[in-house]
C-alpha cells in the first residue's frame, strides 16, 4: 500500500471520530477542501517560480504554510476559531477580481463549510495531508489513482441519476472525437471532471511552448451544478495542471435555450448527462415547446444540438430509454438527424455502469451541420468469459481496440450494421435497432423492461389526456 492511500486512510478513520462529520459525502466533502487548500499551497510554490510576477491571492496568515504547516502549530479550539470565523469567511469573500486564481478559491468556498467540531482531530488531519508532496510527480499520479477511486466511492445514483463514468469510456469516446489543440471543449454536465481531464491529456501531447499551453487552459470547460463535484472537479483540474478556471458552478439548462447566441458555440462536446433525473419545475420552460420534459437527458440533447458550431462533433452517454422513447423523444431525435450527421452509435452492455445502474447506455457521435443520411451501429460485446461487468472487473480500455480497428474502414460485421435515415423516419426515428446477426434476441434484462413499460405508461397517459381534452371541448 502507498503511503498516499495510508495517508487517505488514516485521514477518514480520524474524521470518523468528530461528531460534526455525518456520512460519506461531508466527510469526502471536508477532506477535499483541506486537500485543496494543501494542493494550492504546493502550486502556488510551482507559481512563483514557473509564473512571471505571480501575486497570491490569499493574504498571508490565512495560507496554508501560515496556519497548517507546523505541526505543532494552532489546535484545539483556537484552531476551530480560527478556520470557522476568519478563514472562511474571507475565503467566500475573496475579491475575484485579482486574479484568475482568485477566482479558482472563491467559487470553491462559495458552497464548502467546515464540517468538523473537533480541534484536535482537525489537527491530526491536517498532520496526515502534509505528508503528501503535490509538486512530486510520482506522488501527484499515485494521488491520480487514488483520487479516481474516492470519486467512485463518492457516487450513488439516488434520485438525481448521476453515474461515474467508467474511465475506459471516457477515454473512447475522447480518442475518438479526437480533440486538437485550439479547439473548444465542453462538457456541460461535468461531474467530477473525467471529460475534462481525459481530453487536457490528449491535448496536452499537442502543446509544444506555453504560449501553446495558456490556448489549451482556455480552450477547456466544464459547467456543473452541485457544489461537491464542482470542488471535486477543480480540485482534479489543478492536479492535471490547469492554473486558471475551467469549471463553472452553475446549471446550463436553467437558460432560456433562445439565448444562446452565436457566441457560446463549441467546438466540441464530451458528456455523459444525468439520465432518470428530473429537473426541477419550471425549469423546462426555458426551451420551446416541442422539446419540453422534466427528463434531463433529453433537455441536455436538445441543448448540446443548439450550442454546436457548425461542423462541431459530440460523442454523449444516453440510456435505451432515449433511443426507443417517444413524444418528446421523438421530436429531439428528429432534430438530431435533421441537423447533425448522427453517423455512430456504440451499443455497451449492461453492467458498464454498475454499481450505479443496471440500464443499458449508448454512446452516440455526431457531426453537427448536414443531415443523417445513414446510422452506423456497433454493439460493444463483453470479453471472453465475462457475463457482466462489476465494480471489481470494470469495463477495460483495450476492448475498445474493437471499434478502433473498425472505424476508419467500416464494414458490416458480426458486431457492426447499418440503417438508412429513412428506415429510422419509417419507424417513428425508434434508434433501438438490434444487432441483424445475432441469431435469437437476448431476453431483456428487467431495467430495460421497466424502461419499456414506463414509456408505455407515458404514451398511454398522453393519449388519456387527449382524450379528455376533445371530450372537453365537445361538452363546450
Amino acid at each position: 500500500m502507498s503511503n498516499i492511500t495510508t495517508n487517505i486512510k488514516g485521514i477518514r478513520d480520524i474524521m470518523r471520530k468528530d461528531t460534526g462529520v455525518d456520512g460519506d459525502a461531508q466527510r469526502i466533502s471536508q477532506m477535499v477542501w483541506m486537500l485543496f487548500m494543501k494542493i494550492f499551497a504546493d502550486k502556488e510554490e510551482e507559481w512563483e517560480i514557473t509564473m512571471e510576477g505571480y501575486k497570491s491571492p490569499i493574504p498571508d496568515h490565512l495560507k496554508w504554510q501560515s496556519w497548517a504547516a507546523d505541526e505543532e502549530g494552532l489546535t484545539g479550539d483556537g484552531l476551530m476559531d480560527f478556520v470557522d470565523n476568519e478563514l472562511f469567511p474571507a475565503l467566500k469573500d475573496l475579491d475575484i477580481t485579482i486574479s484568475p486564481q482568485a477566482r479558482i478559491i472563491r467559487s470553491v468556498f462559495d458552497d464548502t463549510y467546515n464540517y468538523m467540531k473537533n480541534g484536535t482531530l482537525f489537527r491530526q488531519v491536517i498532520n496526515q495531508i502534509n505528508k503528501i508532496d503535490f509538486n512530486s510527480s510520482t506522488e501527484r499520479h499515485l494521488f491520480n489513482d487514488l483520487y479516481e477511486n474516492i470519486l467512485k466511492e463518492l457516487q450513488s445514483a439516488g434520485s438525481s441519476g448521476e453515474y461515474y463514468s467508467p474511465r475506459a469510456v471516457t477515454q473512447f469516446m475522447v480518442d475518438m472525437i479526437d480533440p486538437q489543440l485550439g479547439e473548444t471543449v465542453l462538457d456541460p454536465a461535468c461531474g467530477t471532471g473525467g471529460f475534462l481531464t481525459c481530453s487536457i491529456d490528449h491535448i496536452r501531447q499537442q502543446v509544444k511552448n506555453e504560449s501553446e499551453r495558456n490556448k489549451m487552459q482556455t480552450s477547456i470547460r466544464g459547467i456543473e451544478k452541485k457544489p461537491l463535484p464542482h470542488l471535486l472537479c477543480t480540485t482534479n483540474l489543478m492536479l492535471h495542471g490547469f492554473d486558471l478556471p475551467a469549471v463553472r458552478r452553475d446549471n446550463l439548462l436553467s437558460k432560456p435555450y433562445s439565448d444562446w447566441g452565436k457566441d457560446d458555440k463549441v467546438d466540441i462536446i464530451l458528456t455523459n448527462p444525468p439520465f432518470g433525473g428530473v429537473e426541477e419545475d419550471g425549469t423546462e420552460t426555458n426551451f420551446p415547446a416541442k422539446f419540453r420534459t422534466k427528463e434531463t437527458a433529453d433537455l441536455f440533447l436538445a441543448l448540446i444540438i443548439k450550442m454546436l458550431k457548425d461542423k462541431g462533433r459530440c460523442a454523449v452517454v444516453l440510456p435505451d430509454g432515449t433511443l426507443f422513447g417517444e413524444g418528446v423523444k421523438t421530436r429531439i431525435k428528429e432534430e438530431l438527424m435533421e441537423k447533425c450527421n448522427l453517423h455512430t452509435i456504440v451499443r455497451l452492455p449492461n453492467g458498464v455502469f454498475n454499481p450505479y445502474t443496471g440500464i443499458k447506455t449508448n454512446v452516440l457521435f455526431f457531426e453537427k451541420g448536414k443531415p443523417t443520411k445513414e446510422v452506423w451501429y456497433f454493439e460493444h460485446p463483453y470479453p471472453e468469459g465475462v457475463k457482466s461487468y462489476n465494480k471489481g472487473k470494470p469495463i477495460h480500455i483495450k476492448e475498445f481496440d474493437l471499434e478502433k480497428d473498425w472505424w476508419n474502414k467500416r464494414e458490416e460485421n458480426q458486431y457492426a450494421w447499418k440503417v438508412s435515415a429513412e428506415d429510422i423516419k419509417a419507424r417513428g426515428y425508434n434508434l433501438d435497432i438490434k444487432n441483424p446477426h445475432q441469431a435469437a434476441d437476448e431476453l431483456a434484462s428487467p431495467a430495460d423492461l421497466l424502461a419499456k413499460y414506463q414509456a408505455l405508461e407515458t404514451k398511454i397517459s398522453s393519449i388519456q389526456a387527449e382524450i379528455v381534452n376533445v371530450l372537453t371541448e365537445a361538452l363546450k
